[in-house]
């Protein structure tokens, strides 16, 4: 998915001291008649949860009159792409010549590395598009490996109180075989009505446990749909309690602290304003850097890079505090 904001600002995605819980804001997703996603990260009170840096939450929306997703091909540099849906089905094209469709309980993760760049679309026989898209920021060491992308489908795992579907790194004994370049918890968690439940997970790592529907209390927080809640380093357990008398679902995510400063802008990470001035002008000159989608037939052929700011980006310096 793309950041279509048209005049994006850069951002730092670097730790900082944010403890609670973050309100999403609302952005367009292209054109005048674009839905609309609910954005979590990045924010300028905390940026990362681990290396995930950016997270956008959408739906339910109802698209059977034909106005759902149609994003054209636009690159991304240095990050991994993380698609989980809850309902619809999206056709993904992209320059590796990978041409895959994502569906419920089915994880897309496509590795942008060095450049690529996609296309993604609703399909005719969605009517509800319900899901959320996700970025993980690739370590300066990894930043220009090859294109790449996964498929997988996790199996659901019961514990007492909640159902899991574990897509990436482990949580209570089930294990995502997909390859990420630092350590890293995606999962999406079912809650049954009244549990509460009290996940073990790494001391190592900070968390994020992003609502998708019904109610929800994370540590004791009562949170809102489409709210993330943060928990640091240092706890072994994360507690979950639905007061609510219907199911609640979640997206849990996590990873230790990113250390690393990088610059965010429009649909590049990278470590410098040189980096993003750079990577937007091959994108603009159509260069090899990013190669071509095959099979796209929408409006236009590509989405054109917003104008850089005035100003040099720059990353802030890392807050001190807790991570």
């Amino acid at each position: 998915m793309s950041n279509t904001d048209i005049a994006p600002a850069e951002v730092d995605c670097a730790a900082s001291a944010f403890t609670g819980v973050l309100h999403p804001r609302e952005v367009p997703l292209g054109g005048p008649r674009a839905i609309r996603v609910r954005r979590t990260l990045p924010q300028r009170d905390r940026s990362l949860i681990g290396a995930w840096c950016f997270a956008d939450h959408y739906g339910p929306h109802d698209v059977h009159d034909g106005v759902g997703m149609d994003v054209p091909p636009h690159p991304h540099t240095g990050l991994q792409t993380v698609s989980w849906l809850f309902d619809g089905e999206v056709e993904h094209r992209d320059s590796a010549g990978v041409h895959a469709y994502v569906r419920p309980g089915e994880l897309n993760l496509m590795t942008a590395g060095a450049g690529i760049c996609h296309s993604e679309v609703s399909t005719a026989a969605t009517t509800v598009l319900h899901g959320v898209q996700l970025w993980v920021a690739l370590p300066d060491a990894d930043r220009d490996t090859g294109r790449d992308f996964a498929h997988y489908t996790p199996e659901p795992v019961s514990v007492p109180g909640a159902t899991l579907r574990v897509f990436l790194g482990q949580l209570a004994g089930s294990r995502s075989p997909v390859h990420t370049f630092t350590p890293l918890l995606g999962a999406q968690v079912d809650i049954d009505p009244g549990a509460q439940v009290d996940l073990g997970v790494d001391p190592t790592f900070e968390h994020g446990v992003l609502l998708d529907q019904g109610h929800l209390e994370v540590a004791g927080s009562a949170i809102d749909v489409a709210d993330l809640a943060y928990q640091g380093t240092g706890g072994v357990t994360l507690t979950l309690r639905n007061p609510g008398a219907q199911p609640a679902r979640a997206i849990l995510l996590g990873g230790p602290p990113f250390e690393e400063q990088l610059v965010m802008w429009w649909n590049f990470v990278g470590r410098s304003h040189d980096d993003i001035a750079t990577y937007r002008r091959l994108w603009e000159a159509h260069d090899g850097r990013f190669g071509a989608v095959d099979g796209y037939r929408g409006a236009v052929d590509r989405l054109p890079a917003p104008p850089l700011p005035n100003a040099t980006l720059r990353p802030r310096p890392n807050p001190k505090g807790l991570s």
